[in-house]
This record gives C-alpha cells, sequence and structure tokens, in this order.
C-alpha cells in the first residue's frame, strides 16, 4: 500500500508540473501575438494627392471698362480680361464656373478630368446680357485668308454724341518654317479706325499679315488698345 500511495504521489506532481509549463506557454504565445497588431495601429497611413486638370477661363470677344471676377463653386478665384484668361488648376470632378460683370453672371457647368484641358469661353453670353454703359469695341469674327488673317471687328457707341474710336488687334500664331522644318511662334498686330454716331455701332474689318510657312495655328484675335475721341 504504501508503495502504491507514494506511486500515486508522483503521478499528481508531475500532472501539476506539466499543467504549469502548458499555461506558461500559452501565456508566451499570446503575448508574441499581440506585438504585430500595435504596430499596424501605430503606423500612419499614406496619403493620396488629390487629381487635378487644367481649366482656362476666359472673355476673349468680350471689352470690358474693368476686369471681371471668375468665380468657380461660388468662391471667387481670381479675374480675366480680354487679352488675359485665367488658368486654373482644379480638382477632378464636376464643377460649376462663372464670371461677373456688375450685376449679371453668367456661369456653366464643367467637368474636370486628370491630363485634359478645359477651356470656358464667356464673350457671346457677356455680350446678349450686359449693357454696355461706355464705348468700346469687340473682335465678333477672324478667319485665314491666303497669308493673312481677317478679323471682323465692331465699334459701339452708347453715348450721346458721335466719336471717332480706334482700336489696336493682336494676335499670336505659330507655323513650321519651310526652310529650316522648325516651328516657330510669333505675332502680328494692326490698328483700325472708325467714326461712330451717338448711339449706334459700327462694324468694320482688319487684315493682320502672317508670315508663310505650314501647319499655322493662330490664337483668338485681341484688342489691346481702345482710343475714344
Amino acid at each position: 500500500m504504501k508503495l502504491v500511495d507514494l506511486f500515486s504521489l508522483f503521478i499528481a506532481l508531475g500532472l501539476i508540473v506539466t499543467a504549469g509549463c502548458i499555461a506558461t506557454t500559452s501565456k508566451n504565445i499570446t503575448n508574441v501575438s499581440s506585438n504585430p497588431t500595435n504596430v499596424s495601429l501605430n503606423a500612419t497611413p499614406d496619403s493620396t494627392p488629390m487629381v487635378k486638370g487644367s481649366l482656362v477661363v476666359s472673355v476673349t470677344g468680350f471689352l470690358y471698362p474693368s476686369n471681371l471676377s471668375v468665380f468657380l463653386d461660388n468662391r471667387t478665384v481670381g479675374e480675366v480680361n480680354p487679352t488675359q484668361p485665367l488658368y486654373l488648376m482644379v480638382s477632378a470632378g464636376n464643377h460649376t464656373v462663372g464670371v461677373c460683370a456688375d450685376f449679371v453672371c453668367e456661369e456653366e457647368r464643367v467637368t474636370i478630368r486628370f491630363g485634359k484641358y478645359m477651356t470656358v469661353d464667356f464673350s457671346d453670353r457677356l455680350h446678349k446680357d450686359v449693357v454696355i454703359t461706355q464705348p468700346t469695341a469687340q473682335v465678333r469674327e477672324c478667319y485665314k485668308n491666303g497669308d493673312s488673317l481677317s478679323i471682323d471687328i465692331e465699334f459701339i457707341n452708347p453715348t450721346k454724341k458721335d466719336l471717332q474710336m480706334s482700336a489696336v488687334v493682336s494676335c499670336g500664331y505659330s507655323y513650321v518654317d519651310t526652310r529650316t522644318g522648325l516651328k516657330m511662334g510669333d505675332s502680328t498686330h494692326g490698328r483700325v479706325m472708325q467714326n461712330v454716331k451717338a448711339g449706334q455701332h459700327v462694324n468694320t474689318s482688319l487684315l493682320l499679315n502672317l508670315a508663310k510657312g505650314n501647319s499655322l495655328s493662330y490664337s483668338y484675335p485681341v484688342i489691346e488698345e481702345l482710343t475714344v475721341k
């Protein structure tokens, strides 16, 4: 009986020691597995830059006494005039862009895409809706005529007296030189004068010479200077 009791005691001690080893091993495994979780929580996520596209706002054919305010999504972003378009980098997506002349505002919905150029010109809408109160001139149309550029210009005299009005019109263009095969850039300008009676408007034309070459392209002509006497 004593041998049996001693044997039972050894078995009981062995089970206790074994249980302690298992518990200790389990605790160590838990501690190791928790470390990667802490690292991932403390890591700073990468930020993706906002994708943008180009938007050009212009009033090329609309001459006004002052600069026009440009707004984007109800926020003023700059000014524009016939000789200076406004160049913007805008986040991709749908936006509302517009210009304001005094109390008249014109707007248009645009969709901006990455790597694409979007141009919006408000000249026609402003001509239709804005009442001209001061003498002005505007480019109505232009087209290539041989080695020249033919430009139709309108002088407007809203005052109560006859006026002599003159305008300097300029245009930038590019072409491929026939001798060298190189692409060249140049500009041309000219002056046109007209007598305009009180409360009247007069249409006239101006011919601007262009350099001879291939692949000719030109920007829309603008009125750089207006003189009224």
